[in-house]
């Protein structure tokens, strides 16, 4: 008898889904309660594919005999609930297209870096001539991919919602970079369950597998020996150097699983120490799949980060302009501080997601020489920074952040879009924040 599978949600993800679903001989219903881009619909339809918008119709949702969810659907919805209390499986994609191929997979998580780990490690493995994919929370859908052109190996970008929907799903390679406070409102407000959730990633780890853990990340090295995962764990770190997959120092990155192969730092494509971080996760991931280190330095060369995330934008007057952009959190902004280390006028501000400053205040007052405050609202910043840097002045938009901030900075000074908030009081998302930065810092004359 047909299975018969329901789809939530008709993006990227639900529309691989689909195809997938339908060339394994699944009776395939998609529904979406906004509405379909134009060109999922067209898809959609040219492969005879059932689907609604604007609603969801529980009658036919309720009979399914397997329902892959959108990541952004959170458990506590209704029909979710339903499902749940009826025993229908309500499963991610990732682990939905897992079951349909015979790649590796390389899984990245973390509450930061794991974009930049993700792109450096695919572009590694692609570099090294490996028949690779990227998936995940980035590229092409996972299902799509898997559904059109199955690879040999597969680099995937793993959200904890995306976690959350996965039961069988085993990685040869997992990557843990770190875990620290995000999203607490779709996790009961309890930080265990949000730390639950990313270890999913290792949850079928066993001897045929890897998991890469960063031991300079608190929480990780708080948690790591109460877990009993019986796999190869390699250890990374800045700090230790007996860590078993990778160290660094101020020169090299030391490769202990590639028996001893050192990697010069000058060479190396990404700056400031989380990267390092990121690129040593990435190194070792590419060691553990057998892969030649000797090469590692010239293939990842040409590596060059995705936009918003610490982007060199362009030096104009002798002042450097950043766009990190994608720093929503006060965490990602400790990065961006601790990666440049003169003197910087910081761009900041938005919509504040209850944020913590104190982990950042001894950063800011060592390395900020002014702050430009960017949102509706910029009281909190002014309450926290208010006596801790030099000048603070308040910007309304873009233009007059970057007005404010060409008046501040003096030759050999950082001007830095960092903003430790999401982006909404003022912009669509962070990439139109970022983009807004990039074009009229562009057009300084």
């Amino acid at each position: 008898m047909t299975q018969k599978i329901s789809i939530l949600g008709a993006g990227e993800s639900g529309t691989g889904s689909a195809l997938l679903a339908k060339s394994k001989g699944f009776s395939v219903f998609v529904s979406d309660q906004g509405s379909i881009a134009p060109k999922y619909k067209e898809v959609l339809t040219e492969y005879g594919i059932d689907f609604e918008e604007g609603k969801h119709s529980e009658e036919i949702i309720l009979t399914s005999d397997v329902v892959i969810k959108s990541p952004g659907i959170p458990d506590k919805a209704p029909l979710v609930k339903k499902l749940v209390a009826k025993g229908i499986p309500v499963i991610s994609e990732i682990e939905f297209a897992s079951k349909y191929t015979h790649a590796k997979l390389v899984a990245i998580t973390g509450s930061n870096g794991k974009t930049t780990t993700t792109l450096f490690t695919y572009h590694l493995l692609k570099e090294m001539g490996l028949h690779v994919g990227l998936a995940g929370n980035i590229g092409k859908s996972f299902a799509w991919q898997v559904w059109s052109e199955d690879m040999d190996y597969y680099v995937l970008e793993l959200s904890s919602f995306q976690l959350d929907g996965t039961y069988s799903l085993k990685p040869f390679v997992s990557i843990l970079l770190n875990i620290t406070p995000d999203h607490l409102d779709r996790y009961e407000y309890k930080f265990e369950n949000y730390i639950a959730s990313k270890f999913r990633i290792a949850q079928n780890a066993d001897a045929s597998t890897f998991l890469i853990v960063s031991e300079d990340d608190p929480v990780l090295a708080k948690e790591m020996p109460t877990r009993l995962l019986d796999t190869n764990i390699l250890g990374i770190s800045l700090k230790n150097e007996k860590a078993n997959g990778a160290f660094a120092d101020d020169q090299y990155i030391y490769l202990q699983n590639s028996t001893g192969v050192k990697l010069p730092i000058d060479q190396l494509p990404l700056k400031g120490k989380h990267n390092l971080t990121n690129m040593m996760a990435g190194f070792t991931a590419a060691a553990a799949l057998g892969l030649d280190a000797r090469q590692f330095v010239e293939k990842a060369s040409t590596f060059k980060n995705a936009a918003h995330r610490l982007e060199f934008v362009r030096e104009f007057q002798n002042v450097t302009y950043i766009n990190d952009s994608k720093a929503t959190n006060v965490d990602s902004v400790y990065y961006a501080l601790d990666a440049i280390p003169k003197n910087i006028v910081w761009i900041a501000g938005g919509v504040d997601k209850g944020n913590d400053y104190t982990a950042i205040e001894g950063l800011v007052k060592e390395r900020v020489k002014a702050l430009v405050c960017l949102g509706k609202d910029n009281s909190k910043l002014h309450e926290f920074f208010g006596k801790k840097v030099e000048k603070m002045v308040d910007a309304s938009s873009m233009k007059e952040a970057i007005d404010q901030s060409k008046q501040l900075a003096t030759s050999g000074d950082v001007v830095l879009l960092s903003p430790a908030c999401a982006s909404f009081d003022l912009f669509n998302n962070y990439e139109d924040r970022g983009d807004q930065f990039k074009t009229l810092v562009a057009e300084l004359k």
